[in-house]
């Protein structure tokens, strides 16, 4: 694993999601909703002012049938590290409240709601459209606040929310190894809700720095690729097909540059 400050071991948690495996069937997104308590509304019909911090997106090859292709793409926040691994996330430079900072222990770019003030820049700076805005106070209809989980804080109307790779359970794990005398936590001992809820298995989520996790091996893969890659915001978040033009798609690639590189590619 790579060393940081003081010599100390850094960890960089992030997931890997099999798109091939991926069925579109949205458990991921329900497991999401219910562990942080996001709110909803009682007409979700205006998805502005929608709150889904993890989206399944449905893509296509763009051919008519019966040459069509579907393929479904679940997008969490890719939790930036910027050029060279240094913290320096789109979202985390431009805010003017620090409410949304990069734990370098973790590589997990954390939102403090006590701290936003709702100015929104974190949300035009996001290339990736991972951030919400709160429009309103939740309203949870009566015995429903009963479920709420008590390890996330519900979002007060006015500051901007996201997800945050349910940190909340490495917090948990740690204080878990801390009372058991240990400085480490399993790669088991800290999994996000979406990852246990996925039927198919398509996502994987561990230290990308950890070559005893998953994901350190299945990152690697050739067919592995992460969404908008030049923009260099070298995100946590890998995917991972045999298909060309779902790889093509992720980094939004046109019609004449798909070409292009087909022809590089010989």
């Amino acid at each position: 694993m790579e060393k940081g400050h003081n010599n100390t071991t850094t960890k960089r948690y992030g997931m890997v999601i099999d798109l091939d495996k991926c069925t579109g069937c949205g458990s991921c997104m329900v497991a999401c909703m219910q562990e942080n308590n996001v709110p909803f509304k009682k007409d979700e019909t205006d998805k502005i002012k929608s709150i889904t911090w993890l989206r399944v997106y449905k893509l296509n090859n763009g051919k008519p049938y019966p040459d069509t292709e579907i393929c479904y793409l679940p997008r969490p926040c890719q939790h930036c590290s910027g050029v060279g691994d240094h913290g320096h996330s789109p979202c985390v430079s431009v805010c003017p409240a620090t409410a949304t900072d990069y734990g370098m222990d973790t590589g997990i770019v954390s939102q403090i709601y006590t701290r936003c003030f709702g100015c929104r820049y974190c949300m035009a700076a996001c290339p990736y459209h991972v951030r919400y805005f709160n429009w309103w106070d939740p309203v949870w209809p009566k015995g429903m606040e009963k479920s709420l989980s008590p390890n996330v804080s519900v979002r007060m109307r006015g500051v901007v929310e996201k997800c945050s790779f349910c940190f909340h359970r490495y917090q948990l794990a740690m204080d878990r190894a801390f009372f058991e005398g240990r400085k480490e936590i399993e790669e088991h001992e800290y999994q996000t809700a979406c990852t246990q809820a996925c039927p198919s298995k398509s996502i994987t989520f561990g230290d990308l720095n950890n070559p005893k996790h998953a994901v350190y091996e299945l990152k690697q893969s050739p067919n592995a690729f992460r969404l908008l890659e030049r923009l260099h915001t070298n995100t946590k978040v890998y995917y991972v097909s045999s298909k060309e033009w779902v790889r093509m798609a992720g980094d939004n690639y046109l019609k004449d540059e798909h070409k292009e590189m087909a022809r590089a590619k010989g």
